[in-house]
């Protein structure tokens, strides 16, 4: 009897042993299933919220695009908006350089918007009584200069360089010489030399191109006689042309000999025939607004040669630029209806 007593509690002991391990890994297995499902499910919650975000950020509604898209997005918009920046100044640019504006004419006076020309007469040291003359002969001075410029649309200034030895009594004649008259254009960045003239002459292209927006910008010797009115009627013909040089076209003998007055250090670039190709000559001469500002934007590369018209020529001579041989600008000789004379 006591045999089969402890058989049998055993055998139940034994048996509650075995359900206790499948018990505990049933627990188990619930909380790890909920702790899964719980976890797909937030998972599921935050993808569904990550994408909403990004289709109220992206305006998107339809599909989400990723953080590297977006920035391209936005980058590509803002390249455009330059683009249509840059393209809207371009066409002002043309058709400020390139298309001038009309000019009307009342009673002889002329009126616009930018002034018709800036004459810039090229002068020395010691040339007072030359500069005097043409303040009294056909430039004016003090009101009567001011209504030129007011009146017409023409401004009048002398050019000139600085000294070698800068500060100098020259540099004082000429600023003192200023300060009475106020019709100079200083280049306080070129030196006054024998050599020098066509530099200068490119210098007072750029730096008046840089002060004036005129219509025209001229280039006389300080021993020349402008007609004011004949000049103003013959320029308001050529506000058609955007890029146009117009004076008394010449040609001339290139010499290359080193003691001749006339010498060109550079004459081996013109040929063996040592002929200098067709340019205004430099007595006066006029370009176009787009030409001035050509030469502003390439003053620095800008080559010159041994005379300013020569020079100014070569500026040209690669461009699509009208050449204007007009017979008024030859101011050899005085003729009716001529725009100027040696004086």
């Amino acid at each position: 009897m006591q045999s089969r007593g402890s058989s049998h509690r055993l055998s139940g002991m034994a048996s509650n042993r075995s359900r206790i391990p499948a018990l505990l890994i049933s627990m188990f297995a619930t909380f790890a299933s909920i702790y899964v499902a719980g976890r797909l499910w937030q998972d599921a919650e935050n993808r569904v919220y990550l994408i909403k975000e990004l289709d109220r950020i992206t305006g998107q509604g339809r599909s989400a695009i990723s953080v590297d898209d977006t920035l391209k997005i936005i980058a590509c918009r803002e390249q455009h908006k330059k683009l249509d920046a840059l393209e809207t100044e371009l066409a002002a640019a043309r058709q400020e350089g390139f298309v001038s504006k009309p000019l009307i004419e009342t009673n002889g006076t002329y009126s616009t918007r930018r002034p018709l020309v800036v004459i810039g007469i090229l002068t020395k040291f010691g040339r007072q009584k030359n500069r005097d003359a043409i303040r009294k002969a056909w430039m004016g001075s003090g009101a009567a200069l001011k209504k030129i410029e007011d009146g017409k649309g023409i401004i009048l200034r002398f050019v000139i360089g600085r000294s070698e030895n800068r500060g100098d009594n020259l540099d004082k004649d000429i600023d003192r010489e200023n300060r009475l008259t106020n019709d100079f254009l200083i280049l306080d960045n070129h030196v006054e030399t024998n050599d020098g003239f066509p530099k200068k002459a490119k210098l007072f292209f750029a730096h008046a191109a840089d002060k004036w927006d005129a219509e025209f910008y001229a280039k006389v010797n300080d021993d020349v006689y402008v007609n004011i009115d004949a000049l103003g009627a013959t320029l308001t013909t050529h506000l058609d042309k955007p890029r146009v040089y117009m004076g008394c076209m010449k040609s001339g003998e290139v010499f290359s000999e080193l003691n001749h007055k006339w010498y060109e250090p550079e004459w081996w670039k013109f040929g063996d025939k040592k002929s200098y190709f067709r340019h205004a000559s430099g007595e006066m001469y006029v370009i176009s607004r787009a030409l001035a500002k050509f030469i502003s934007i390439n003053r620095s590369i800008l080559r010159t040669y041994a005379h300013d018209d020569v020079s100014a020529g070569s500026w040209f001579i690669g461009l699509d630029v009208k050449h204007v041989d007009e017979a008024k600008f030859c101011c050899t000789s005085w003729s009716t209806g001529a725009i100027c004379a040696g004086v």
